[in-house]
């Protein structure tokens, strides 16, 4: 009889209390999820995500001292297996959450999300083999990327990918899972494992919501 997994270990930084009270009661009462810190600023976040290296980071994107863009940044840049970032807001259509998807983090919540929602989009964030809440991403990125489309070469190698890594990368962009784009293109799924993994290196992102925010910056995909 095989282990059961280890709970997923969480870390939240917020400079509210309430916040991270609401947060370390809901997911903490998971058997699957353990808060196993918290922080009050993005100062704070960054060595503490270090020290405890969580498998998911709940990150407020507006705090004091350091934003959680820029402890996203110093998070990712500092680990050699840094956990997913997931960046907590009132607006979705927030110009910092963009920023902050663009700095590397895996998704985004809304503080008003329900408790059910917050506890299913950790689990997706964990397994990511889809994008969390992806017609929200798809709109963030039509909107913000003709504005901040980058001009170094990473983000332009959506030239490079073959034919069907490119079918991939749509179906991703739609929020499609891997045994979704598996069916839709009629291959098995380790193939659509394989494509994705060549999409993400020739892009040079580390997850899907980066795949989807390229496609847009290097005009792979077109908003509308």
């Amino acid at each position: 009889m095989s282990e059961p997994a280890a709970p997923l270990r969480i870390v939240l930084a917020d400079d509210e209390r309430l916040v991270r009270t609401a947060l370390r009661a809901i997911l903490g009462s998971e058997p699957d999820m353990e808060v196993v810190g918290e922080a009050t600023t993005g100062a704070e976040a960054v060595p503490l995500v270090r020290q405890l290296r969580p498998d998911i980071v709940l990150m407020d994107v507006r705090m004091p001292q350091i934003d959680g863009i820029r402890a996203t940044e110093q998070i990712l840049a500092q680990m050699p297996e840094p956990p997913r970032i997931v960046v907590v807001t009132t607006f979705e259509n927030d110009a910092y959450v963009y920023d902050a998807l663009r700095a590397g983090a895996s998704g985004f919540l809304l503080k008003r999300s329900k408790a059910e929602e917050l506890v299913q989009a950790v689990r997706l964030v964990a397994h990511f083999d889809s994008l969390l809440f992806p017609a929200a991403v798809r709109a963030l990125a039509a909107r913000h990327a003709g504005e901040r489309a980058a001009h170094d070469a990473a983000r332009r190698l959506g030239a490079r990918l073959s034919e069907r890594e490119g079918a991939v990368l749509r179906l991703m962009t739609e929020g499609l899972t891997n045994a979704e784009i598996a069916a839709r293109l009629s291959v098995g799924p380790a193939t659509v494992k394989t494509h994705v993994a060549g999409v993400l290196a020739k892009l040079g992102v580390r997850d899907r919501t980066q795949a989807v925010i390229a496609a847009y910056e290097c005009g792979f995909v077109l908003p509308g």
